[in-house]
């Protein structure tokens, strides 16, 4: 399944139907009959009108459906949660997407420092800076 880019995930969040659907699968995997009921509880809202919101959330990425027998199952889509997640964390810190390739340029540059002290120690005396060939 694709997820969704950030506006559709956040647009099918901005409702609090769908919202309280996605707590309700929190538990667990649910029968399509049994997140009516919780939903019915709680609102007044028709059947296809449940069946509306999770085919938004579906659509959106954060839920996943699967058949059982004629019984449909719905389950949070980790794969949407975690892209909401990712979205959220780069919004509270900018930078935290150049902490890995600055931690590898470090490694990097630090190779390279090595690198050049092993060089340097393998030369020959007179072919050290300020070694003198002629002063021996």
């Amino acid at each position: 399944m694709t997820v969704s880019g950030p506006g559709d995930l956040f647009d099918a969040l901005g409702d609090p139907v769908r919202r309280y659907v996605l707590e309700f699968l929190a538990a667990g995997e649910q029968s399509a009959g049994g997140i009516v009921d919780a939903v019915r509880r709680r609102a007044p809202i028709s059947q296809p009108g449940v069946s509306q919101h999770l085919k938004v959330l579906r659509d959106a990425g954060l839920v996943t459906v699967r058949a059982d027998g004629n019984r449909r199952l719905y389950a949070l889509d980790p794969e949407g949660l975690d892209a909401a997640q990712a979205w959220l964390v780069r919004l509270a810190d900018p930078m935290r997407q150049f902490t890995q390739p600055l931690d590898a340029l470090a490694t990097e540059v630090a190779r390279g420092k090595r690198a050049r002290r092993v060089t340097a120690a393998e030369r020959p005396a007179e072919q050290q800076p300020g070694g003198d060939a002629r002063s021996a």
